[in-house]
């Protein structure tokens, strides 16, 4: 086995790692931590179903705000506080750097573009005074040109800047909206609709054309506004659906030749009222139209598991969400509160099915955290990504990517 990608080994496993809470402050627009003392941390102890790390950790980061695996099968990672983004191969090593202004978060559409949000700065000049204005923006990184390929050859060919993409003027509370998360829609029958992709939007309402600041937002692959999504509940059309939306991730993931065509996605929600804050939204088109509703998954039934993803009050900041690729579907969350990471199958249960062998039927527990800086511990972790059966997360305030993999999973 490579050494680069060794397992920690299983048998060292027989103990318990300390989860007891961060409550240092931590001041930017994501808030601070609080006490969590109503929140359950999943300890990490040696159990037959765990994520178990893979060393070495890879430490070369100051802030690592998100990750993404590339359609490339590349690992994206954004460093916020160098605002560059870093590409490394499966093994972890760094194969190139960009910077782009303001990156906090990257992901890849399937010609194999890198969408990265970021910031854009404007001068105005009003009453004989100059001041920059600062607003949140996409941009799109052609990697692929006349360079060859690669993330340091990479080229900014495009950029969404808001509240310019949905109308002419702005005012300064446009300062305080961000662009958050992006999620790629394939669609192999349809070329115009595949590379089509949600943003998650927060900030504060009241002030764009398209209603409050809070929103998901339909792009076309020409990287021009299609709609507002809207979602139809039992009590009616909603279109200020999302509360504080963050986190948010489609079915279409790497590899390639099998990413999914669904419409459907996920989103995870910051705001500290909502009580389901990972959510599962469904596209349903028929004869009569199409719309988005809500996908009730799994929240009481402790026969089949002891957690459960939609049980009110699971989550206090979960920054991100992602699912996995392949015929696991396996939902991962990341909560930044509580520095954990739970793993969901797809229709919400939390944890994994032990081997036939067992004679177990019931969902078993793989989630695990704690703050602090040991190898199966975070701090304020915000993004997860999933590839070829490893689990990557970054573990923001510690500087470091860390990854896992099931003990299932193991040759």
């Amino acid at each position: 086995m490579n050494a680069k990608t060794r397992p920690y080994p299983i048998f060292s496993l027989g103990f318990i790692l300390a989860v007891a809470f961060l409550f240092t402050a931590c001041e930017d627009y994501l808030g601070e931590k609080t006490d969590l003392d109503f929140i359950e941390v999943p300890d990490f102890t040696n159990r037959q179903v765990a994520y178990v790390p893979i060393l070495p950790v890879i430490s070369n980061f100051d802030h690592p705000t998100d990750i993404c695996i590339g359609f490339d099968q590349l690992i994206y990672v954004v460093d916020s506080a160098r605002e560059e983004v870093v590409a490394l191969d499966e093994a972890g090593r760094e194969i190139g750097r960009l910077s782009v202004p303001g990156a906090r978060s990257v992901t890849q559409d399937r010609r194999f573009d890198l969408l990265v949000i970021g910031s854009f700065d404007t001068t105005i000049t009003s009453g004989g005074s100059t001041s920059t204005l600062t607003f949140s923006a996409i941009y799109r990184v052609r990697l692929l040109n006349g360079n060859g390929y690669g993330l340091s050859s990479g080229q900014i060919l495009n950029k969404i800047v808001h509240p310019f993409f949905e109308k002419n003027s702005f005012s300064s509370v446009d300062q305080r909206v961000f662009f958050n998360r992006i999620g790629i829609i394939g669609d192999n029958q349809n070329p115009n609709r595949n590379n089509q992709y949600y943003v998650s939007r927060s900030g504060p309402g009241g002030s764009s054309v398209l209603g409050p600041n809070d929103a998901v937002f339909l792009f076309g692959n020409d990287d021009a506004l299609i709609s507002r999504v809207s979602v139809n509940t039992s009590s009616g059309l909603f279109n200020d659906y999302f509360q504080m939306p963050f986190g948010l991730s489609t079915f279409t993931q790497p590899p390639q030749i099998t990413a999914s065509n669904s419409r459907d996605f996920l989103y995870t929600s910051l705001d500290a009222n909502n009580a389901l804050k990972v959510q599962y939204i469904e596209f349903i088109e028929s004869e009569f139209g199409a719309e988005f509703r809500p996908r009730i998954l799994a929240s009481s039934d402790t026969s089949k598991a002891s957690g459960f993803i939609n049980s009110p009050g699971k989550f206090s900041q979960p920054y991100d969400v992602t699912v996995a690729g392949d015929a696991t579907r396996y939902i991962f969350v990341v909560d930044g509160q509580t520095d954990s990471l739970y793993q969901f199958t797809l229709t919400g249960l939390e944890g994994v099915l032990p081997p036939a062998a067992t004679g177990i039927t019931k969902y078993q527990k793989a989630s695990f955290g704690g703050s602090g800086e040991g190898i199966t511990q975070f701090n304020r972790p915000q993004a997860v990504a999933y590839f070829n059966q490893i689990l990557y997360v970054a573990d923001t305030d510690n500087g470091r990517i860390l990854r896992f993999k099931l003990t299932l999973d193991f040759d």
